[in-house]
């Protein structure tokens, strides 16, 4: 389905019952709401979920880079309003998760829970770094130039070396490749600033944080630093796994979601 939003066009799914507790997915930098698919066939029957197409990836437009979190938290906030979304359960992993702690902060009223996923709450300048050339070039060469790298850095070497998890990873190199170039550089824009280390405090809704034991992007430090900024919030570290957790070892994150989503609702 597609909406007109905040000067563009958005590309959203919704599964499961009317009336259902409501969950929204967010997804990582180049990729699309089918990252979630997974998890959404298991959950359908048992909640409403609103997935969306972040800014610039899959079929959502792109709108000239860079952007910033206050953006990419106004279009979630606004696909709530326009699909009647109250409140909550938040499910975000990398650049979703990230978002997600804007959210929290910002609209904590409107969530019944946070689970940010492979994210970190800080920009430090050596991980602020790499975005730079990132940049350039998706600029210069396109995302085809990204795709081998980012897989990469996404997966451990024991999943890509596996010859039964070619489709995962063949389905996240067309992701990639079919992310825009504005999406891209615009969404990194927005990593490059991130600074939610000092209001971890302001986050008030049952929240997870976990993240994959290999991830060098988000490592597991990053996940207990939120968690010790967050009162009352969990940490749980899936092993194995890199950066995209949920797609290399979808039992363990899918019980640990499910778990966290299970006591929020209680």
């Amino acid at each position: 389905m597609n909406i007109e939003l905040n000067g563009i066009t958005f590309r959203y799914e919704l599964d499961g019952p009317e009336g259902a507790p409501w969950i929204v997915f967010s997804n990582s930098l180049t990729t699309d709401v089918t990252m979630w698919d997974h998890e959404v066939a298991q959950l359908k029957d048992r909640y409403r979920i609103l997935r969306y197409d972040t800014r610039g990836h899959g079929q959502t437009e792109a709108s000239p880079a860079p952007y910033s979190f206050d953006v990419l938290i106004g279009d979630v906030i606004g696909l709530m309003d326009a699909v009647g979304v109250d409140k909550a359960h938040y499910v975000g992993l990398s650049l979703g998760g990230m978002t997600g702690l804007g959210v929290a902060i910002e609209h904590g009223d409107r969530l019944l829970s946070l689970a940010a996923c492979d994210a970190r709450p800080f920009a430090n300048p050596e991980w602020a770094a790499p975005w730079v050339d990132r940049i350039a070039i998706a600029r210069e060469k396109g995302m085809e130039a990204l795709v081998e790298p980012t897989v990469a850095r996404w997966f451990t070497e024991d999943f890509q070396k596996e010859p039964a998890n070619a489709p995962v990873l063949d389905h996240v190199r067309k992701m990639i490749r079919e992310t825009s170039v504005d999406g891209y550089t615009g969404c990194a824009g927005a990593l490059q600033g991130l600074n939610y280390l000092p209001r971890l405090g302001e986050i008030k809704v049952p929240s997870l944080f976990m993240t994959g034991a290999s991830d060098g992007s988000t490592p597991p430090e990053c996940s207990r630093e939120m968690q010790a900024g967050v009162p009352g919030s969990e940490c749980v570290i899936v092993d194995p796994a890199s950066h995209i957790s949920n797609l290399e070892n979808p039992e363990q994150f899918d019980a640990a979601l499910f778990a966290h989503l299970d006591r929020a609702s209680a």
